[in-house]
Formats: C-alpha cells, structure tokens, sequence
C-alpha cells in the first residue's frame, strides 16, 4: 500500500518543478512556502539525492531530477485518466489518448479518422505523434500505434491486431508515358528512369518484381531521383520524373483522378504487413477499445 504522504509528495514536486519556486508551487496549491520547500525536502531525504539545485533566483532540476520528473508526470496523468474512466462508468471515451504512426500514412490515412473521432467525444485529448522514427510503446506512454512492417512475433507486453498488406503497384505520369513509352515487360522497366525511396543508411528500397510460380525478385534499380518521403515519391512522380513502385493506399487518388496510371498491373505484388498494437490491457479502457476498433474497421486491407 503505497502512503498517502508519498503521493502528495509527487504532487507537490511536479508543481514546484512545473511553477520554478516554491512560492509559485505554494499560490497554486494553496499551501504556505514552507510547507512546499519541506514536502520537497522530505522527498529528497527519501530518495537519497537532490531533485532540485536551488539558487537565489530560481529553482532548477538536477539530472536525477528531471528523470524523476517525467516518471512523475506519468504517473499523475496515469491516475488521473483512471479517475476519469471511472467518473464516465466506462462507457465514453475520455481523457488523454497517445497515438502513433508512420509519418506520411498517418497524415493521409489516419488523422483523418482521429479528427472525425475527437468531434464526436468531445472529453478525449488527442496527442498524437506522427514520425517514422522507432517509437518504444511502453517508454514513450503511447495507446495506440499504427505500424508499417514491424516483427514476426510480437513480444507478450504488446497487444496486436494484423489489418493486412500493403499492395504495391508500378505508376508513372500519363506525360512521362508518352514521353518515354508505357513499358510492356519487366526487363523494360529497367530501361526508364525510376523514383525510388531513400532509406535513413543511405540505401534504397528495392523493387520488387512477381515472377510466375510466386516467386519475387528484389532487384536494385538506379534511381534518377531518390527521396525518403512517400508523399514526396508521389509528387515526382506526378511531376514525369519517372517510375515508381509505390504503396496503393499512398496513390489511389491520384489513380483515380487519372493524374497517375498503373503500369503492368500483373506484377502487382503484396508489401510490409499493417498492424494496431497497443500495450497489453490498454485495450480495457473505452478510449482505447474505440479507438482500436474504429481503426481496425476503416484501416482494414481486403
């Protein structure tokens, strides 16, 4: 059982630290300064080192501190959304709800769904990161995250749920056709200028080319242009820069709007798997169970 001393301790803390002295921290928590300064005290004496390097203008955190700082914040947030949950009997989301996902297919794909979702619960806090760097579930506090590839087994502090892969077709601009002919062949492909993705080590994403019998190439082409942003890929493309192998949830408008044209639709070819994954039991609360479920239903690759 963990002393209601402590816990006022960890609050009183975060709003010294948030406010910069205690006389602040004091105003906001209608307590005297010194009765912040030794709640603070008391805190440091149990932890065993300083939180705080005090001088005559203001407070700063030391290194210990500013750790202990953001695991505190955590904490609080995470009490409070359990408040929440509760107060609303577990029927309406609410609260603060973290969500990840790849840069370019989040903006396209999923923040359009997580507007839609925030106007019709109003209560709930989206916070959102959209990036294609490694985001660790656990560490960052995320709820949500929408992955693009990801591992064969996922580990047992992980929920997941498989949405299907990503389909992958050839395109180039109706001018770049003209201009240079619509390639018939795989061999010819090789034979036009291509826009490839550029990878963070330097390298490039392969193309990959379906042969009969299921077998696929991976073959390594010459870019005219390399970019390392999907949406990007697309507008040179668009532009009559050249060809590009590129993911049909990321073209499908363009395709439709007749501003880009599939190229040798039978090497159409399955990609990196899309997957929901959340922490393990996250999914209990109603934020998280709607929004999983709302995701699922919309993301969903036939």
């Amino acid at each position: 059982m963990i002393p209601s001393e402590r816990l006022k301790g960890i609050e009183t803390f975060v709003a010294t630290a948030d406010a910069g002295s205690f006389t602040a921290a004091a105003e906001q928590l209608h307590l005297t300064s010194s009765a912040v300064s030794k709640s603070v005290a008391r805190l440091e004496d149990r932890l065993g080192t300083r939180l705080f390097e005090r001088t005559t203008r203001r407070l700063a955190l030391t290194d210990a501190g500013a750790a202990f700082y953001r695991t505190c914040v955590r904490v609080l947030a995470d009490l409070e959304e359990a408040e929440a949950v509760l107060a609303a009997q577990h029927s309406e989301p609410m609260g603060r709800l973290r969500l990840d996902a790849p840069a370019t297919f989040g903006r396209l794909r999923v923040w359009p769904l997580l507007l839609q979702f925030s106007q019709q619960h109003p209560h709930l806090r989206p916070h959102v990161s959209l990036t294609d760097r490694f985001v660790d579930l656990l560490e960052e506090a995320i709820d949500v995250a929408v992955r693009i590839g990801g591992p064969d087994h996922w580990p047992t502090s992980v929920g997941h749920r498989y949405l299907g892969c990503e389909r992958l077709i050839f395109c180039a601009s109706p001018d770049y056709l003209a201009r240079n002919g619509t390639p018939t062949s795989p061999a010819e492909l090789s034979r036009h200028d291509a826009v490839l993705y550029g990878k963070a080590d330097g390298t490039t994403g392969p193309w990959l080319i379906a042969h009969d019998a299921g077998m696929i190439e991976r073959r390594t082409m010459e870019g005219r242009i390399i970019v390392g942003n999907g949406e990007a890929q697309v507008a040179a493309v668009k532009a009559g820069c050249g060809i590009a192998q590129l993911a049909t949830w990321l073209v499908c408008d363009e395709i439709a709007r007749g501003e880009l044209v599939q190229i040798l639709p039978e090497l159409t070819t399955d990609g990196l798997p899309l997957n929901l994954v959340w922490p393990i039991g996250r999914q209990l609360q109603p934020k998280v169970d709607a929004m999983l479920e709302l995701l699922a239903a919309e993301l969903l690759i036939d």
